[in-house]
């Protein structure tokens, strides 16, 4: 395994920015997501959709808050896969998986992503 996932790593780095609205810039014409977001104690949101619920999920995100972490990740193919962990103010908040399918010109076109505070891998 490794943490050479290119694409994920730039997506997390600008989600991780004051400017995560250039993901939108990442995406296909035929983008879709789901974004599965536990707060823990089996209180969880999905966010879903195209690249308008993209644009509601970054609307009600904190700006510059949480730090994602990969930890590794692998290519397959058309696919990039990762499991990492967010952190606030240097402490663990959360550990997360995320898939992106990419098209021919390295565009995300499906992103699946799962978090929780509840599993925190050891490292």
């Amino acid at each position: 395994m490794t943490t050479d996932v290119p694409v994920l790593a730039r997506w997390f780095g600008y989600m991780d920015s004051d400017d995560p609205d250039r993901v939108l810039g990442m995406i296909s014409d035929d983008f879709t997501m789901s974004v599965q977001f536990s707060k823990g104690s089996g209180a969880s949101a999905e966010f879903v959709g195209d690249r308008a619920g993209l644009i509601a999920y970054l609307a009600q995100r904190e700006k510059s808050t949480l730090v994602h972490h990969i930890d590794v990740g692998a290519v397959v193919g058309e696919y990039e896969l990762v499991l990492g962990r967010t952190t606030r103010a240097g402490e663990f908040e959360a550990s997360f998986n995320a898939t992106a399918q990419l098209d021919a010109t390295g565009a995300v076109r499906r992103l699946l992503i799962a978090r929780t505070p509840e599993v925190a891998f050891a490292r």
